[in-house]
């Protein structure tokens, strides 16, 4: 462990593989630390997700203007571009360990987990089974990078949040539930949107009458379903069209288009060129 003033650290900082950051979730840093009695991290701000847990002593955290007090076994969470703060009580200093990830599933990650933006502390949420996991992580990757892989990372992560899952599900209130199928909804379209998939299908998926899916769904996330299913097949065969040789057709069909013709009409209604003029335009400026 390093010292610094005002605390013991083990930290360890990890470059995700592009593997890693095909995925929903990936670890960004893991460590442990004991704090000093002068111990006060903020004011300030992360670019990630922090979940950290108590091991020992107490203090204090506040974020979105909420303070909660810290105790042995509590977990809390630190939102990306959220000011926090948190401090140690002078006499009973804290020891924490903590796990930093990223990815577009991070926050329905911590939802499985019962913490939201607005309820980011849970008062003995650290499982003794959590615990042992953690100090499996950081003993994996304190043998070294030979040991240590991305495989290895993300398996350990999601058995975290695994046993965490267990005893720490998320309150069955309607804004849950609702926000549940928004994001089973949300899930099946990144997944199935190239293989022809319509909105009442989707709405079918999650057990949502079709109006009421689109409305929400466009409340929610800003875009109406179809739309949002539009945009990806349009993103897939832009990349496609500037990094493979696929025909024309081929990309079609790859997309979700029954034929070419389709493909070349829905392309030019959305980016104001047809694809063959798309890709030589690539080409040309290559």
């Amino acid at each position: 462990m390093r010292e610094d003033y005002q605390e013991f650290l083990d930290i360890h900082f990890f470059t995700p593989s592009d593997f890693e950051k095909t995925g929903s979730v990936w670890p960004i840093r893991l460590g442990y630390n004991i704090a000093k009695s002068n111990y006060h991290i903020g004011p300030r701000t992360t670019p990630y997700y922090y979940l950290i847990f108590v091991l020992e002593g107490s203090g204090s955290f506040t974020q979105n203007n909420v303070t909660y007090r810290l105790s042995k076994n509590d977990m809390f969470c630190l939102l990306p571009g959220v000011t926090h703060e948190y401090f140690t009580d002078e006499h009973c200093l804290l020891r924490k360990t903590f796990v930093a990830f990223d990815g577009k599933q991070a926050l329905h990650l911590l939802e499985r987990i019962g913490l939201r933006p607005e309820a980011p502390y849970r008062n003995g949420g650290l499982t003794d089974q959590a615990r042992e996991l953690m100090e499996e992580f950081i003993s994996l990757v304190n043998q070294g990078e030979r040991q240590e892989s991305d495989l290895s990372r993300l398996t350990q992560l999601y058995r975290i949040f695994d046993t965490l899952s267990v005893t720490n599900k998320p309150p069955a209130s309607h804004e849950h539930r609702s926000l549940s199928w928004l994001q089973q909804g949300l899930a099946y379209i990144q997944i199935h949107y190239a293989e022809g998939i319509t909105v009442e299908r989707v709405s079918d998926y999650v057990g949502v009458e079709r109006t009421h899916f689109t409305k929400q769904f466009s409340k929610a996330f800003g875009v109406p379903p179809i739309q949002y299913i539009q945009d990806l097949k349009m993103k897939e065969a832009k990349h496609l069209l500037s990094n493979t040789e696929f025909t024309l057709t081929e990309i079609a069909h790859s997309v979700g288009y029954p034929d070419l013709f389709s493909f070349s009409k829905a392309f030019k209604k959305q980016l104001g060129l047809p694809p063959t003029q798309y890709r030589r335009d690539l080409k040309t400026m290559s």
